[in-house]
């Protein structure tokens, strides 16, 4: 590799410096160009009915304003969910999360992954540590993650077999809490207040077809995760989470109260 010093540096014809320049310059328009485009083609996509106007300013904010905890998003996982007071009533999640410190993960949670997907949802996830350290009533809002990963049903889709299995080996110890803003099994439009979400813990519950269907359109296997998984240790579920298994549970409601001065 060439040397260079600040005592004696070789002039460069104007060619030879104009040349990774004008390369780099050229670099950066093709990906600007490349970017601008991939935004203007899912903003036409979601953009339908909105004015010229605001759909233009929905580009030039999509290209040119940085958004740093949607760019921290590394994880991209799909489950179910069932309410925490009604297992008839069960929907696919696909979650968005960071890690955000050693024991807590954060998912932002939609319906599907789309551009034009639904906000449905988040759900924080904890280490088994700080999960054994919270009081008993919050405990009751937290549900565990042993079965979502033994059972295959909780998906990594397009990471390869090994990476996923290295990941999930770490989730089965975690635990999760959910709401959901957005009732769409049953309304086209987030009405209501957000709702606690559980999660399954033994075959028989989560419904069959739901996964069936969920595994064609993603190209995955729960059957084929389950056997991948086999050897993840099953962990012992520690007292106060699922508390739906007692037969009691909770969940939201609106409550009218006097307002404080």
């Amino acid at each position: 590799m060439p040397r260079y010093t600040t005592s004696r540096r070789r002039r460069q014809p104007a060619w030879r410096l104009a040349g990774p320049v004008g390369f780099g310059a050229a670099g950066a328009a093709a990906a600007v160009g490349v970017m601008f485009g991939r935004k203007a083609v899912t903003a036409a996509r979601i953009g339908q009915g909105h004015p010229f106007k605001h759909r233009l300013l929905d580009l030039a904010a999509g290209v040119i304003q940085p958004k740093y905890p949607l760019d921290a998003m590394s994880t991209y996982l799909n489950g179910f969910h069932m309410y925490a007071d009604d297992m008839g009533r069960q929907v696919e999640a696909t979650h968005f999360c960071i890690h955000l410190r050693h024991d807590l993960h954060q998912c932002v949670i939609f319906d599907r992954n789309a551009p034009d997907a639904r906000l449905i949802g988040i759900e924080y996830i904890i280490s088994e540590e700080r999960f054994r350290g919270l009081p008993d009533d919050e405990k009751r809002l937290w549900h565990s993650h042993h079965y979502e990963v033994k059972s295959g049903t909780l998906a990594a889709p397009g990471i390869p077999d090994l990476a996923e299995h290295a990941y999930f080996s770490d989730l089965v110890m975690t635990y999760g809490k959910t709401f959901h803003t957005w009732q769409y099994d049953r309304d086209d439009f987030p009405y209501g207040i957000p709702q606690l979400m559980m999660g399954f813990t033994q075959d028989g519950q989560a419904d069959e077809a739901l996964i069936r269907d969920r595994d064609r359109r993603l190209g995955v296997s729960a059957a084929r995760k389950r056997q991948n998984r086999a050897d993840i240790p099953d962990p012992a579920v520690l007292p106060g989470a699922n508390s739906w298994e007692s037969g009691r549970t909770v969940q939201t409601r609106l409550e009218e109260m006097d307002f404080k001065r």
